[in-house]
């Protein structure tokens, strides 16, 4: 009897998945083929259906592999002892994903098909709870540390933490004079801010 490595089984689903970012970025899903993929994945279409029974499931994927990614890197965070540091490191990593070249196509296709798609509606949700939940697990570290405003939410904060990143996502066409460090620089003074974040304390000095 055949066995199937689970390893195997997932890093093949993930090349799979990365084939079809750019399709969907650059044609939407809708006119995307199955033959499309199985050509940029190197594989054919008995082998893709192997792993995701359509082109929608591989679609709702892509919240597969960014919730495993993500997962990973609000952990790593979350063992931080400088929780402002590893604030910024998200803040980092948003802006980094952000700045992909396919990804204002990929927002706009994600967005569409949202309104039409209970589904994937209920994964990006899901996406943006994960991240507002890891958020503010470091900001309530940072509260902890007397690093942070006391008095705003840690559930509050983690959204305008959002909010602010959000910016590096809605301005996706081509700008050729865009600073996008200045960008990040921005953002991060408007969070620290808005945490009422001055620096270590002074005994931490």
């Amino acid at each position: 009897m055949r066995t199937v490595d689970p390893e195997r089984h997932r890093q093949r689903r993930r090349q799979i998945i990365e084939a079809a970012v750019a399709l969907f970025a650059t044609k939407g899903l809708a006119k995307t083929t199955t033959a499309e993929i199985c050509r940029a994945a190197g594989m054919s279409s008995g082998n893709l259906f192997h792993y995701f029974p359509s082109k929608q499931a591989i679609f709702y994927g892509m919240f597969e592999l960014d919730r495993d990614e993500w997962d990973a890197a609000l952990e790593s965070a979350l063992a931080d002892p400088d929780p402002w540091a590893a604030l910024m490191r998200v803040v980092d990593r948003i802006a980094a994903e952000a700045a992909h070249p396919l990804m204002p196509g990929l927002i706009v296709e994600i967005l569409a098909q949202a309104h039409r798609d209970p589904e994937l509606a209920r994964l990006v949700a899901e996406a943006d709870q994960r991240l507002f939940r890891g958020i503010a697990a470091i900001i309530e570290r940072m509260r902890d540390q007397g690093l942070a405003d006391p008095g705003l939410p840690p559930d509050v904060a983690a959204r305008w933490v959002v909010v602010i990143t959000d910016g590096f996502h809605t301005r996706g066409y081509a700008e050729p004079d865009r600073d996008r460090a200045a960008e990040v620089a921005v953002a991060k003074e408007l969070i620290a801010r808005t945490l009422r974040y001055t620096g270590p304390r002074t005994e931490d000095r």
